[in-house]
């Protein structure tokens, strides 16, 4: 597979051959480096993006300024989905968490795909549920469970989307996505560290004892990720997709 396919998206991967060929010569390949703003809160979706290698995280941001994540998107789904849910603005900010590649798509191409009413339309209106169910989870978790807890949680996500155990992420960065003060991170993150589920350098975390993390983190993690394995159990891949 080459570094960058758009078959690396699982839903770019799961149209039929012919959805694929109408929409294939409109992907655009883009590099999505780290803290890129792919779209603000209110604006107009000219483009649709598909992650690829890279991880975007889905910001609502408060009238004063400060934010914190209600999603992740990464190879598994899309970016946009107001688009095609009814309105051309969307009220979170698009950040990317994760350098990476992805595929950006202008809006009205996608549009002219889902307004067939056909498999295109189903795919992506199921994959919507689901990252309405990580949405809905990552508010009760914000809520009610602990920050190593959230910490744990966020950790576990950004590995199911990633190929390694290493993330290049920064104490500051996790403290904006989840909403909480540097301070308090600094702190979860040691309690993890000293029970050697990761090792934390500056700019990176490894993760040492999966395990020991899926053990702590609450039901919230389990309960997204059963959510996705449902809705998209019966999406397969295009036949010869390499």
């Amino acid at each position: 597979m080459r570094l960058n396919n758009p078959n690396q998206n699982h839903l770019l991967a799961a149209l039929l051959d012919a959805e694929f060929d109408r929409i294939s010569p409109y992907l655009e390949p883009i590099m999505m480096r780290l803290g890129d703003v792919l779209y603000e809160s209110g604006g107009v979706l000219n483009h649709v993006y598909f992650p690829t290698s890279a991880i975007v995280s889905l910001h609502y941001v408060l009238e004063n300024g400060s934010s914190s994540e209600i999603a992740g998107v990464g190879n598994e789904g899309i970016l946009g989905i107001s688009l095609f849910m009814g309105g051309n603005t969307t009220p979170s900010r698009a950040v990317v968490q994760t350098a990476g590649h992805g595929y950006r798509l202008k809006s009205h191409i996608l549009m002219e795909e889902f307004n067939r009413a056909g498999p295109v339309m189903r795919l992506l209106l199921r994959y919507t549920q689901a990252l309405i169910t990580q949405m809905s989870q990552t508010a009760i978790c914000n809520r009610h469970h602990t920050l190593d807890q959230q910490l744990c949680r966020w950790l576990l996500q950004t590995l199911d989307r990633l190929p390694t155990n290493e993330l290049t992420m920064t104490q500051e960065l996790i403290s904006n996505m989840l909403g909480v003060r540097r301070e308090g991170v600094t702190v979860a993150a040691g309690r993890l560290q000293s029970q050697g589920y990761i090792s934390c350098r500056r700019g990176h975390i490894s993760v040492i004892d999966r395990i020991g993390l899926e053990r702590d983190v609450c039901e919230c993690y389990d309960v997204v990720k059963k959510e996705f394995a449902r809705l998209m159990s019966d999406v397969r891949q295009r036949q010869g997709v390499k």
